[in-house]
């Protein structure tokens, strides 16, 4: 069974008209309206959990970069003391 036909047969056989602007504009408002938006409580607490989070990040890739550094220049360093 061939799935070629399945893909063709979409475009093909579709008899459906664009939706005119107008149309289109009243179904994004009508959308819109079912939108439930956070409340201001709500919009701080997401924004403290991010900021704290993306602040842990950085100071977590802020040590390792460090940790790492000093343990490349610590191989790499060529101590020519003999």
């Amino acid at each position: 069974m061939s799935d070629s036909k399945a893909v063709r047969g979409s475009r093909e056989s579709r008899t459906e008209k664009r939706t005119s602007l107008p149309v289109f504009y009243r179904q994004v408002v009508a959308e819109l309206r079912k939108v439930v938006y956070p409340t201001q409580e709500q919009l701080v607490t997401y924004f403290l959990v991010v900021m704290v989070f993306v602040i842990f990040m950085m100071a977590l890739v802020a040590a390792l970069d460090l940790g790492f550094g000093k343990l490349i220049f610590a191989v790499f360093a060529g101590n020519t003391t003999q």
